[in-house]
């Protein structure tokens, strides 16, 4: 039986879902861990998902043809 969805996921643009993300500070801990930070995509402000007009509005990085677009 399939799954009903109510609408469809709107995923951001900027992180295509993937809204935190950990960067190394280069430094380790003493256990031999590297130190990292949690950052979150400001565009989606750590949700993954945006709103319509975020979506509809912005033009994807890499153009179909493989070209980077121009923003």
């Amino acid at each position: 039986m399939p799954d009903r969805t109510d609408r469809a996921a709107r995923i951001c643009p900027d992180c295509d879902g993937f809204p935190v993300v950990a960067i190394t500070t280069g430094t380790r801990n003493q256990d031999g861990t590297r130190t990292t930070l949690p950052v979150v995509c400001p565009a989606c402000h750590g949700t993954g998902h945006a709103p319509l007009w975020l979506v509809t509005t912005r033009r994807p990085l890499v153009a179909p043809s493989g070209q980077e677009a121009l923003r």
